[in-house]
């Protein structure tokens, strides 16, 4: 089946998330990232921060509108698209009903937290003042195997710090 103009877009942009996903990555926090997109214009970028800033609402999702509301010198952005790599969570899906994006894009679910279809859909939800457009799997494959490796590594260095604990203290 062939892509549509609309699916390379995607995929070009998804790219810039992955991008950030990677600058996560490279400060041992979960490897997620944001963009924002407006008129073919990055308008927004974030990665998570969680634990450099020590903030739990320092996810790449609120980085990026966060980054993108002060470039548009508006708290509304009715004409952006939000390209993530892994499902928003509750609460990244309420940041873009209240900024008012009418499109998300994502890679990954999240089946632990994801509130744009996997659990729930939030952005879908008639009581609120503004639904969005979703559009998953977006470079699926790729986001997912980012977040797998960060976690596969995690493991590893706390199985390696536990056994060189045990080394030195004698215990089993």
């Amino acid at each position: 089946m062939a892509q549509t103009i609309w699916e390379k877009d995607d995929e070009f942009w998804m790219r810039e998330a992955l991008i950030e996903a990677e600058k996560a990555g490279e400060k041992k926090e979960v490897p997620i990232g944001a963009i924002v997109v407006q008129n073919g214009t990055i308008i927004g970028r974030g990665h998570n921060e969680r634990e450099t800033l020590q903030q739990g609402v320092n996810h790449a999702e609120i980085t990026a509108i966060t980054s993108a509301c002060r470039n548009e010198k508006s708290w509304r952005l009715p004409e952006a698209t939000l390209y993530v790599t892994l499902e928003p969570c509750p609460m990244c899906a309420g940041a873009i009903v209240q900024t008012r994006i009418p499109r998300v894009v994502y890679g990954a679910p999240d089946p632990k937290a994801g509130c744009c279809g996997t659990l729930m859909n939030l952005l879908d939800e008639p009581r609120f003042n503004h639904q969005a457009s979703v559009t998953s799997g977006i470079l699926q494959e790729e986001c997912a195997n980012l977040l797998k490796n960060f976690f596969r590594n995690l493991r590893e260095r706390k199985k390696q710090f536990k056994n060189q604990s045990t080394e030195r203290t004698g215990n089993k």
